[in-house]
């Protein structure tokens, strides 16, 4: 732990917005635009649950990041030699404590607006509220939190991408169905390759500070393999919507293929902070295929 921490002075907006991690912010919002587009492609949109749900995924989100941050600090697992973007905590810029009641104060807004989602869809709101609230704690936080035991990427597969996309669409719908699950997998696994490639670069460094990853457990070689199979994945449903009748807007996604494979072929040839551009990268086409889904659901 920095010492400097402990006696951190009063953060600007920047350090707040670093802190924040706005690049990740689209693992919130792209679900959200999926589930709402799939409900609208069948006359089914309500404005004001579509923004709560938004704005209710978007705190998750950010809590979840400042429990990342303060959590990992109390682990030790955010050593000097970190190759990721910035922790606030461990570089002494907040506090820990400022942190951890950041992390209170943005859950509890999201629950302040769940309350209402609630009230729009009822009991499985509120599971899908409680259960997603929790495990975004529970991931670095708790007595035995998820990423310190190989379970990250089942967290980040199911609530950001089949619970977010699933629970978005029950919103406007008032009901879980077939096409809302298979229109989450791509998202879910877009969003996984996001993760697997962040714990792709830090492997040696989890390593050392007993932060056991997939990518820790299996090795470097089964994440390449991981990450390759997620981003491919992915193209999967638009062709598969097809052959099940529908038009070729369906393919729009296709059109970030060139993406998808400079950024597999960037996952076999780095290794180590190299590999932050293609994590960026990552977070951009999950972006982009979100986008050309969601407006290929409206169109096709």
């Amino acid at each position: 732990m920095s010492a400097a921490a402990t006696t951190a002075p009063r953060p600007g907006l920047g350090v707040w917005l670093m802190a924040a991690r706005p690049a990740t912010l689209p693992a919130a919002v792209v679900p959200v635009l999926v589930g709402s587009a799939l409900a609208a492609s069948q006359g089914q949109f309500k404005p004001l649950p579509f923004v709560a749900a938004m704005l209710a995924s978007i705190l998750i989100q950010v809590g979840t990041n400042f429990a990342n941050d303060y959590f990992d600090y109390l682990k030790g697992a955010d050593a000097e030699g970190r190759l990721g973007p910035v922790r606030v905590t461990q570089a002494g810029l907040v506090s820990p404590k400022v942190v951890r009641n950041a992390m209170t104060a943005t859950f509890a807004l999201a629950v302040l607006v769940g309350a209402y989602l609630v009230s729009v869809g009822g009991l499985p709101i509120l599971a899908i509220g409680v259960l997603s609230v929790a495990s975004g704690v529970l991931y670095t936080g708790g007595p035995w939190p998820l990423a310190y035991h190989g379970l990250g990427d089942v967290f980040v597969f199911v609530f950001f991408g089949l619970v977010a996309v699933m629970g978005s669409a029950y919103l406007h719908q008032d009901a879980f169905t077939a096409e809302a699950f298979y229109a989450s997998l791509p998202v879910a696994a877009l969003v996984t390759a996001i993760l697997a490639v962040n714990n792709l670069r830090d492997a040696d460094t989890d390593r050392k500070v007993h932060k056991n990853t997939l990518a820790v457990i299996l090795g470097k070689r089964f994440t390449r393999w991981e990450y390759t199979l997620l981003i491919l994945g992915a193209y999967v449903y638009p062709a598969w919507r097809v052959t099940q009748g529908a038009s070729l807007w369906s393919l729009l996604p296709l059109l970030t293929l060139p993406i998808a494979v400079r950024l597999i072929r960037g996952t076999w040839t780095l290794d180590g902070r190299p590999l932050n551009a293609i994590l960026k990268g990552t977070g951009q086409l999950h972006l982009l295929f979100g986008v050309l889904l969601s407006v290929a659901l409206l169109l096709a």
